[in-house]
């Protein structure tokens, strides 16, 4: 059974599981495609903070499209909040993909039909609602894997003429696509790579990958990174579970080191969604196990000249760095 055409969901049967992921407030967009009002945006539309991302690097959380271009990922990974356990299968082919014009113009729509319900909430601040109507970023990073999306290029190009940021998160198995990205000038305002694990053997428990050769193509695209400076903005960003992954910070650097990223977010995990499922509230690091954590990787990265530029202690995350005075993203960037 399917959804849309192009789509399969597994496990359940497909009602099931778009009425379970609409409930958590999902919304799909045509064949591949879906968004997800974040917490941040909304908090940030009533005036109870913003997101890690409007302190490090300035974008407005109330005006942040979070979203996805395909729904399946080759990873399952241990902490992520995703809805791994639906597993949904997007068909990559070009003739089933929907075009990046219909996915833009509909997740705005979606977008501004989940945010109606501020227009009548007497604590929302009325200002950035009208602005919160004209997304002026969208993350690239609801769910699945982003880069097998056919038309990524494309999309990100639309978004750019459209004078709207974007921020790609993606596993990194699929070098292939952001060398096509370069090549065709079409790299996002901020290119993130997920880092959850120092060596090759804790890597295949921890993301159960069905890509045989996942941690090498993982490895190349650290390569890569390196190679796209000044061409785009790069992130690693690490998730961290307590009594997990909270280790050998000297080889999580040897990584760092290999990509030389503008930026490193370390970041404590979060038993939210389907993530409760795997994952405790007691795996949840405090906000000082992960800045010390931060301190730790800070020192074995002083040859590269990274040091700690800033933190959110209520989202539990540090940034490193070698230039603070780089994390302001400029129109030019976009």
């Amino acid at each position: 059974m399917t959804i849309y055409e192009g789509r399969k969901l597994c496990k359940m049967s497909s009602k099931d599981n778009q009425a379970i992921l609409e409930k958590q407030g999902y919304r799909f967009i045509g064949r591949t495609s879906a968004i997800k009002i974040c917490t941040w945006t909304r908090n940030s539309l009533i005036d109870k903070g913003e997101c890690y991302k409007e302190k490090f690097y300035g974008i407005n959380s109330h005006r942040c499209c979070q979203m996805s271009p395909n729904l399946s990922c080759e990873n399952q990974c241990m902490h992520c909040w995703r809805a791994i356990e639906l597993d949904i299968e997007t068909n990559s082919n070009k003739s089933v993909a929907d075009k990046p014009e219909k996915i833009i113009d509909d997740c705005i729509k979606a977008q501004r039909k989940l945010l109606t319900g501020f227009k009548g909430n007497k604590k929302a601040n009325m200002k950035k609602f009208l602005e919160a109507q004209n997304p002026s970023q969208f993350a690239i990073s609801l769910s699945g894997e982003p880069t097998l999306y056919p038309y990524l290029p494309e999309l990100i190009k639309e978004l750019r003429k459209r004078k709207i940021s974007t921020f790609l998160v993606s596993n990194g198995l699929h070098p292939e696509v952001l060398k096509k990205l370069n090549k065709e000038k079409a790299l996002p305002t901020q290119l993130y790579i997920s880092l959850n694990t120092p060596n090759k053997e804790m890597y295949k428990k921890w993301h159960k990958s069905s890509m045989k050769n996942a941690w090498e193509k993982f490895n190349e695209s650290l390569k890569i990174i390196k190679k796209l400076d000044g061409k785009t903005r790069r992130v690693l960003r690490m998730t961290l579970v307590r009594n997990k992954n909270m280790a050998e910070e000297e080889n999580y650097a040897k990584l760092i080191l290999v990509a030389m990223p503008d930026f490193v977010e370390v970041k404590g995990f979060m038993s939210v969604g389907f993530a409760r499922k795997r994952l405790g509230y007691e795996t949840m690091p405090t906000h000082e196990e992960i800045r010390n954590f931060s301190e730790k990787l800070e020192r074995e990265l002083k040859d590269g000249k990274y040091e700690i530029l800033d933190e959110k202690t209520e989202s539990r995350v540090v940034l490193l760095g070698r230039d603070r005075r780089k994390m302001k993203i400029k129109k030019s960037e976009i």
